[in-house]
């Protein structure tokens, strides 16, 4: 280990020998550092991260941990766990080491973000907040499990936020229907919001569809992809579980609408993408339609929300549903339950017809 001076450009080389993870003695050499403190500190971080030492500081173990789940998580995951941490989280601990992180230190983290307000005066949403908290409590799991940090400090606190929505936003089929009419001007907005709405599928889902992916013969629509975009480039990705690989049964009106779609675009081959549009095209032509319309404003993805309420409306149960909507877990499915309607009145009355069935049996 040592660092030397290059008399020429007048900068500090730092020049070391580590064992790496498969037993290999390794050389590692960096020149260009302004000072020998420079240096040395590059030098001393380098060593502490190869031995996985929690010594080392915050910011070189979230390295690490980012580096250990970016062959497990998808682009667009690895890119909202990189933004979050980035801008939410390294600010307040980079300079700690991950060993010195108190729960004293969490909680006024916690009291840093719960205290925010933007240039409306508005906070971070409940839910965002949960989502900040889970990626930090996350970051020292994963060095309690493999890195042998003593104890996660955000164990001993209150979670910030909620882990969900206060309500969950959805249409009626009329409040639909009639925001539909509005956006009929538009074929191609039309024609997207048909599909979001009758087949329940998500955004990325929708943006990903190709001629292809569309039986009309069949009655089919086969879900196997999802658009994103990533650092401003447009990817199309695998679904967001296994379970979203999926082929929905379409009615024979949307069918018959899609048919017409298809006339509408040229070379309409089975990789055209039908809808080469964005996300953010989608948020403006939802405003225009929900104020031409006089319906409340929902999110794109209520909309597979809404078509969750029409199907139980219509009696479907939660596996059924869970099935046509690509749900990895029916517990998923059962976060709708409250969109069911109450039993205990018929409950109530069978009870009572059961009895009375008992009571008269008693006296013969």
């Amino acid at each position: 280990m040592s660092v030397t001076k290059d008399s020429k450009r007048g900068t500090w080389t730092m020049y070391t020998r580590y064992t790496d993870w498969q037993g290999v003695v390794r050389e590692k050499r960096k020149r260009g550092f302004a000072t020998k403190r420079e240096a040395l500190e590059y030098e001393r971080e380098f060593l502490l991260k190869k031995a996985k030492d929690i010594n080392m500081s915050f910011e070189k173990f979230v390295e690490i941990y980012m580096d250990d789940l970016r062959p497990r998580l998808k682009p667009s995951t690895y890119e909202n766990k990189q933004y979050i941490i980035r801008d939410k989280i390294l600010p307040y601990f980079r300079c700690k080491s991950l060993a010195e992180i108190t729960p004293t230190d969490v909680i006024q983290w916690q009291n840093e973000l719960l205290s925010f307000r933007d240039s409306e005066g508005k906070p971070y949403s409940p839910t965002y907040l949960r989502s900040v908290q889970n990626q930090l409590s996350a970051i020292m799991n994963h060095a309690c499990k493999y890195y042998d940090l003593p104890k996660n400090p955000c164990k001993q606190l209150s979670k910030m936020g909620k882990a969900k929505a206060k309500e969950m936003l959805f249409w009626t089929k009329d409040e639909y229907l009639a925001f539909a009419e509005v956006m009929k001007e538009k074929p191609v907005s039309f024609y997207a919001f048909e599909i979001l709405y009758w087949c329940g599928i998500r955004e990325g889902e929708l943006l990903a569809l190709t001629r292809g992916d569309i039986d009309l013969a069949g009655r089919r629509l086969s879900v196997n992809k999802a658009f994103q975009v990533i650092r401003g480039c447009e990817v199309i990705s695998t679904p967001k579980t296994d379970k979203s690989n999926r082929v929905i049964d379409m009615p024979e009106f949307l069918c018959d609408e899609l048919e017409d779609y298809f006339g509408m675009l040229y070379k309409c081959d089975a990789d055209t993408r039908l809808f080469e549009i964005s996300k953010s095209y989608l948020h403006h032509e939802m405003d225009r339609g929900c104020k031409g319309a006089g319906v409340k404003r929902i999110r794109i993805h209520d909309l597979r929300h809404s078509h969750v309420a029409y199907l139980i409306e219509l009696g479907f149960s939660t596996v059924e549903i869970a099935e046509r909507l690509g749900h990895e877990n029916i517990s998923v499915t059962s976060t709708y339950s409250h969109l069911y309607p109450s039993k205990q009145k018929s409950m109530a009355e069978k009870i009572n017809a059961e009895r009375i069935k008992d009571m008269k049996s008693e006296d013969e």
